[in-house]
Formats: structure tokens, C-alpha cells, sequence
């Protein structure tokens, strides 16, 4: 039978549901258990995709595509596995199918109402990611107890236990304890009041998460295990560290992952192997020569739109023995620069990042910056946007006009070197013109992107001995593509197309022939990093700065 792990958070918002439910998956596959993690949005949006980062951050795209909740990164990061569209879904998808049922007729003229119509829909949705060959499910509750819209979630998550037993679920509730500067006390009533509105929805929480900024004692955990019923060592404390990375560190010292074994019957090997994963954080923590890398995007005043792309240069970072300092500079204030001050950090960088995004505002600040880049040597590395600005900018260089732009941007551009494709154009839902999941890229030999995954790619060594090209597979999520009635002309100018679609029509990456390392790649290769295995071009990049240090 299958074990549910149900976690839910109290208190406050952001609190650390993501990075604990992710670290659980990691202690867990740790004792060789098969690990599947689910994020349920109590949104009503079908799904991230088209919600401002300021109010979402960064949308995740999965191998098949799904544009899903940010968590899933976390997820995707701390297990190592790749996660499909079962594993995210929202209130939104969820009141969907069940209106679509209802207007089919699926209900037989019954009235439809939250219990069981909803309810039944979330658990159907849970058990798709169940049929999986996972051990244990994880299952993270967005938003907060109390929260109006969780509701038909917590009911639903309530009627898991006696669907499956009580042997099968436990659930875990994560908190926030707050402190009175006044007086330098962590006060639990808040944590209390969150598990008493748990408790209303029909849930006793089998463990508490206690985050706090601070160290938690024996005192308070002894509180909170008196006040909301819990065993004593069920009560994990969880205080902010410097690095993501140490939480399932934390969780085994602690005992959390043979409690959870322990209470759901789970048999597994006596303790978790996870000195990989400590050798990994050893070298994080060791003190490494520091490196500067400007990211220039219009959404820099909120890193966590950008969540993917730091966490892949900190990966790069580490493997190269480098402590990656970043400098978040917005792209819109960049335009209006006059003083030059912005423009002056991102001269001090070593190396330049122009992350992804959609729509007009700063397109020219990050202009400005492929142009420094270009002409000044820096390594510069452009993530899906971030190749189309350095293929405008060079339009403008080649074609001797600023008339040169993404349709995106000037639908009447003269020079539409980024554009839709001819049968998009007529598509009128705004995601029915994406290109969304793992798309193939064959690479041309002898490029610098070549080179990068061929130190990486084990499966292609006979390939990279013949020095033949080989297909990887990589993550998109865009509408535009590069306008080919342009491509001999840039190439021409010393742009080399070195990654393209098996079909050799859609430009997968770009890059320079007399630049130590200027590329940018359509695609999105910060999904597929991870923390003990950063992703080559990330790797490349870092090390392209390094040398320019050096």
C-alpha cells in the first residue's frame, strides 16, 4: 500500500512548506525509499503561467511541459527526480473538470457541491501521482490553515485517512514561531491557534515543523507538544540556515525521517546514506574565492522570479570552487541609467545573466547590456529571452539599424529577427502558442556548447570520440522563435547557430566564434540543474568567468 505524507502550514505564508516537503523526499529516497512530491494551489487560476511573478514568482516547467508552482523546483532539486503535470495542480483545474463534468451529464442530474463532487476530484488527482511506483507520496497544501480556499483541500486530505488508513497518512504540520523583540521570547500561541483551525477541519497533526529564526529549545518544543498533542520528538525544530541544502541534514540529525518510518510502518535500511548529499554541502560551505555575476531582468527587485537561475549558478559556483556573488539589476531602471551607476555594477561583474521573461518593459536596458557584453568580452550567458536580446542586438550591429526586434516587442518592426511562427500566428489562446516541456537540440561539433554538454553527457561519449553531433533534450517555455530568413546573415557575422531541432528549422542556441564565451540558449536549462550535479551550461559559463579572472 501506498504512504501519504500530508503537509500543511500554519501562521504565515512562505513559511518553508516547499524546501521541507522537498528535504523529506531527500531523507526518505535517502533509505532507498521511491519518492513522488505533489503540490496542491488552493488559486484559482488553471495554473501559474500566466500570473505576474510579483505575485507567483518563478513559474517551473516540467519535462512534459506542465507551467507549474515554483515548489517543484525545490522538489525536482532535493530528490533528483523529474516530476510531470500530476504532481501541481490548482482550484482552478480542479473546479474545471468538475464543471465540464457536470455539463456532460457525468453526475446524472445530482446536485453538485463541494462534498463529495470537489472533494472526490483532489483525490483523484492525488491518486494519478499514487499510480506512480513511488513508496511514499508527499503532498504539500498551498496556502494557509484558515485560509478560505484551502478548505475543500484539508477535507479532502481528511478523507485520505480513512480512504487508505490511518497506517497510510500521516500528516505534518509546518509553523512559524514568531518573537517578541520586547522581551526575546518565541511565542507558540499563534502555532496553537493554527493546529486548534486543523484540528476544526477534521486533521490532528502527527508532527510539527517549528521554523523560527532563531534556535528553538527544549522549553518551547515541550509547549507545543503539550498544547497541540504531539509527541514531544515529534516536534522538529526547524531554524533558518544559510543554505537551502542543510535541511535534510537537519531532518535526520533530528530523527524526523525514522519517525516518519516508524510511524507509517515503512520498512527500510537502518539508516539513510545521505554522505553524498553532506560531501555536497561540505563544499558548499567551504569559503571559495568569491566571483560577481550580474543578472539583468525586469522582475531583479524579486529573486524568487529567478529562483531556478540563482540556485544554478550557486550549483555552478560550487562545482568550480567559487562562492557566486550576485548583483540583481533591473533591467527598466537600466534604460534610464543617465547617471550611469547601474551600468557600473554591471561593468564590475565577471560574468553577465539575462534570464527569461515575457513582454516590452526593460527590453532595452537588457539590450544595452548583450551590447557591453558583446563588445567588451564579458562572459554573458542568455536563458530563452536572454538569447533573442543578444541575437536583437546583434541584428542591430550586422544590419547597421535599430529597426531591428522581436515582433513580441513591435509587431511593425522592419527586421523581425525573433517572430512567431507562420501557423501561431492565428492562435488566439495565449498558451496555445507556447512551446512548453522537453524539446530534442542536436549540437554542432566543435562549439562551445558542444563542449559543454559533451563533459557532461556520458551517454554521448562515442559520439564526442568521433566528434559527432549528438541530441540532448531541454525545457522551454516561449512563443517566439528566431527568424531564419535572417540566419545566413548573422552567421555570416560571426554568429554560430550551435545547437538546432533534429530538423535543423528552429534555433536552439546561439553563440559567438571570436567571443571567450557569449551564448544563449531558447531554452530554459536552469530546470534541470541540480545541486550536485549543476547544469553544463551554467558550469560552462562560471568557468568562462573564472578565466577571465584569472
Amino acid at each position: 500500500m501506498k504512504k501519504f505524507i500530508f503537509l500543511t502550514g500554519g501562521v504565515v505564508s512562505s513559511v518553508g512548506k516547499g524546501v521541507t516537503a522537498a528535504a523529506m523526499g531527500r531523507v526518505l529516497k535517502a533509505r532507498g525509499l521511491r519518492v513522488a512530491i505533489q503540490k496542491l494551489d488552493p488559486y484559482l487560476n488553471v495554473d501559474p503561467g500566466t500570473m505576474s511573478p510579483y505575485q507567483h514568482g518563478e513559474v517551473f516547467v516540467t519535462e512534459d511541459g506542465a507551467e507549474t508552482d515554483l515548489d517543484l523546483g525545490h522538489y525536482e532539486r532535493f530528490t533528483d527526480e523529474n516530476l510531470t503535470r500530476a504532481s501541481n495542480f490548482t482550484t482552478g483545474q480542479v473546479y474545471n473538470e468538475v464543471l465540464q463534468k457536470e455539463r456532460r451529464g457525468d453526475y446524472l442530474g445530482k446536485t453538485i457541491q463541494v462534498i463529495p463532487h470537489v472533494t472526490s476530484e483532489i483525490k483523484r488527482r492525488i491518486a494519478l501521482v499514487a499510480k506512480t511506483n513511488a513508496d511514499v507520496i508527499i503532498c504539500e497544501v498551498g496556502g494557509t490553515v484558515g485560509d478560505i480556499e484551502a478548505m475543500p483541500f484539508l477535507e479532502a486530505i481528511r478523507q485520505m485517512r480513512r480512504d487508505v488508513g490511518r497506517e497510510n497518512t500521516m500528516y505534518v504540520h509546518v509553523t512559524f514561531l514568531p518573537m517578541i523583540g520586547a522581551t526575546g521570547e518565541q511565542k507558540t500561541k499563534p502555532s496553537q491557534h493554527s493546529v486548534r483551525d486543523l484540528r476544526g477541519a477534521g486533521i490532528q497533526p502527527d508532527a510539527i515543523i517549528a521554523r523560527s529564526d532563531l534556535p528553538v529549545d527544549d522549553d518551547v518544543r515541550n509547549k507545543l507538544a503539550l498544547f497541540c498533542d504531539v509527541e514531544p520528538r515529534a516536534v522538529i525544530p526547524m531554524p533558518t540556515v544559510k543554505s537551502l541544502y542543510e535541511v535534510p541534514v537537519l531532518l535526520e540529525q533530528l530523527g524526523f525521517g525514522d519517525l516518519i518510518c516508524e510511524r507509517m510502518g515503512i520498512a527500510h535500511s537502518c539508516t539513510a546514506d545521505l554522505s553524498a548529499w553532506k560531501t555536497m554541502m561540505l563544499a558548499v560551505q567551504r569559503p571559495k574565492p568569491e566571483i560577481k555575476i550580474a543578472i539583468v531582468g525586469k522582475y531583479a527587485d524579486l529573486p524568487d522570479a529567478y529562483f531556478s537561475v540563482r540556485e544554478s549558478l550557486y550549483h555552478a559556483g560550487v562545482a568550480c570552487d567559487r562562492d557566486v556573488k550576485i548583483d540583481w539589476i533591473n533591467s527598466e531602471q537600466l534604460e534610464r541609467d543617465k547617471n550611469g551607476e547601474l551600468m557600473a555594477r554591471v561593468k564590475a561583474a565577471q560574468g553577465i545573466v539575462v534570464p527569461g521573461g515575457f513582454g516590452e518593459r526593460g527590453i532595452e536596458g537588457k539590450v544595452k547590456t548583450a551590447h557591453y557584453a558583446r563588445e567588451h568580452k564579458v562572459p554573458y550567458l542568455g536563458l530563452c529571452l536572454g538569447m533573442q536580446i543578444m541575437c536583437i542586438e546583434f541584428a542591430r550591429h550586422v544590419l547597421h539599424t535599430d529597426e531591428v526586434n522581436s515582433t513580441e516587442f513591435d509587431p511593425a518592426t522592419a527586421h523581425p529577427i525573433i517572430d512567431l511562427m507562420p501557423d501561431q500566428r492565428d492562435i488566439s489562446d495565449m498558451g496555445g502558442t507556447m512551446r512548453l516541456g522537453a524539446y530534442p537540440c542536436k549540437l554542432t561539433p566543435n562549439t562551445k556548447a558542444y563542449h559543454a554538454y559533451a563533459a557532461a553527457e556520458a551517454e554521448s561519449a562515442e559520439a564526442v570520440a568521433k566528434g559527432q553531433a549528438f541530441t540532448i533534450y531541454e525545457r522551454h517555455r516561449h512563443r517566439y522563435e528566431f527568424n531564419n530568413q535572417y540566419r545566413k546573415q548573422l552567421s555570416d557575422a560571426g554568429m554560430i547557430f550551435s545547437g538546432v531541432s533534429p530538423d535543423n528549422h528552429l534555433i536552439e542556441i546561439s553563440e559567438f566564434r571570436d567571443h571567450p564565451f557569449m551564448l544563449g540558449s531558447q531554452f530554459h536549462p536552469e530546470f534541470k540543474s541540480r545541486p550536485n550535479r549543476p547544469h553544463p551550461l551554467f558550469k560552462a559559463f562560471i568557468e568562462a568567468c573564472i578565466a577571465r579572472t584569472a
